[in-house]
């Protein structure tokens, strides 16, 4: 197996750094993003690109029980409505933008601590490479309904320019 060689300490010590490098560089691309107007095409590519991480559940490390699978999904479920109901769009200079919120860096940030915590504190009692396949369909769970909203919310803002028209 890939990390039997490696004492679990570090393995969520690493996690944790990275998972913190992660987040920090999505608070960043996302402060970007918001500088240039979106499409469609911005709003669905991010969970298709993330699905690739599902190739991670072909190592039996990573595998999850069915009920760990649930209630990741549950809590991702949870924390996209938050997303969801702080992403607003606005029209200005031709174009539909993500309208800026200083809750939405707070919720991304509060959010990525309690996922931190949570997993250090999950990883007394769940093995590192379970719990990895548990945050990854925690997060795949949160981006897609997130994206979904978003794409109704820009599909409907775009028909009311065109009907205004």
């Amino acid at each position: 197996m890939i990390f039997t060689k490696v004492p679990p300490v570090y393995l969520i010590i690493g996690s944790t750094v990275i998972a913190l490098f992660m987040g920090i560089l999505a608070l960043i691309v996302r402060t970007k993003a918001a500088k240039k107007p979106v499409t469609a095409k911005r709003i669905i590519l991010p969970p298709l690109f993330m699905s690739t991480g599902a190739l991670m559940f072909f190592f039996e490390e990573f595998r999850v029980a069915p009920l760990q699978i649930v209630e990741a999904l549950i809590v991702g479920v949870l924390f996209s409505v938050i997303l969801i109901k702080t992403t607003h769009f606005e029209r200005k200079d031709n174009g539909i933008y993500v309208k800026r919120s200083k809750a939405f860096l707070f919720i991304l940030l509060g959010l990525l601590v309690v996922r931190l915590v949570g997993k250090l504190i999950l990883s007394n009692t769940i093995d590192v490479g379970e719990l990895g396949g548990m945050f990854w369909i925690l997060a795949f769970g949160m981006i897609v309904p997130w994206r979904i909203g978003m794409l109704t919310k820009f599909y409907s803002l775009q028909q009311r320019h065109i009907s205004a028209e």
